[in-house]
Parts: structure tokens; sequence; C-alpha cells
């Protein structure tokens, strides 16, 4: 049975963070991906866009997928469905991608404990604003 970090864990997790990739972040600012990463931006990470037909995000540039991606990344989070988790973990896994969250809703334990397994801290079925506005002072 998959259980996340502890609050320690994950706080210091977002404490040594500083680029994060965003899996399925959408350019409508209707969406909860953009009003995530929006937040987080604003706390000062770099958001890295992931999502294929689309040149940036944010003022930052897209990529269609992470192994795109010419830079090192610290976080993965991916808003995408449960069922397409096993492809990113994947990438994560061929880049030696150290943290992966999977955001509210998005759970597939199979995967999770595949991540875990090659030493990629996850969270799952989390908010990772939400756990920043909880845990970081």
């Amino acid at each position: 049975m998959f259980t996340n970090p502890p609050p320690d864990q994950v706080r210091r997790l977002l404490q040594e963070v500083k680029t994060i990739a965003v899996v399925g972040l959408s350019p409508r600012p209707d969406r909860p991906s953009h009003r995530v990463a929006k937040g987080m931006q604003g706390f000062g990470y770099r958001i890295v866009p992931v999502r294929p037909a689309v040149a940036e995000v944010l003022g930052e540039k897209a990529y269609p997928h992470l192994s795109d991606i010419p830079h090192p990344i610290d976080l993965v989070d991916v808003f995408r469905s449960a069922d397409q988790i096993d492809p990113i973990v994947d990438e994560c896994i061929a880049m030696g991608v150290k943290r992966l969250w999977l955001q509210d809703g998005v759970i597939n334990e199979k995967a999770a404990e595949r991540a875990r397994a090659a030493g990629i801290t996850v969270v799952m079925d989390r908010c990772v604003w939400r756990d920043y506005l909880d845990l970081i002072p």
C-alpha cells in the first residue's frame, strides 16, 4: 500500500526544488494546472511546461515531452489522468529524475511504487501549491 512521505520530508523536498516540469500544463488560466503552476512560479520556482502543440505557457518555453527538456529538472509535477502515468514514470526513470509529484486525483499506485523502487521520491494525490502553503512558513 502506497503512502506519501511524511510532512517534514515533503517540506524538505519543496525547499530543495528550484525547477518544476509541469506535465499537462494548460495555457488556459481557468484550468487547475495553470493556476497551480502560476502560484508556484509566484513562490520563485522556475516552471517548465510539458505539453505538445504549445509554444509557451506562463512565459516559459514548452516542451512536448519530458525527455525534450535540455536542462536538469528538480521535480516533475503531473496533471494527467492516472492511466497516463506509466510512460511518464518511464521517462523519469530514464532521465534520472529524483522527485515525482502526482496532483490531486492522480492515483496510480503501481506506477508510484515502480518509481519509488527506481529511487524516485513520490508524492501522490496531493496539490503541490496547497502543500507549499501548508508547509513553508
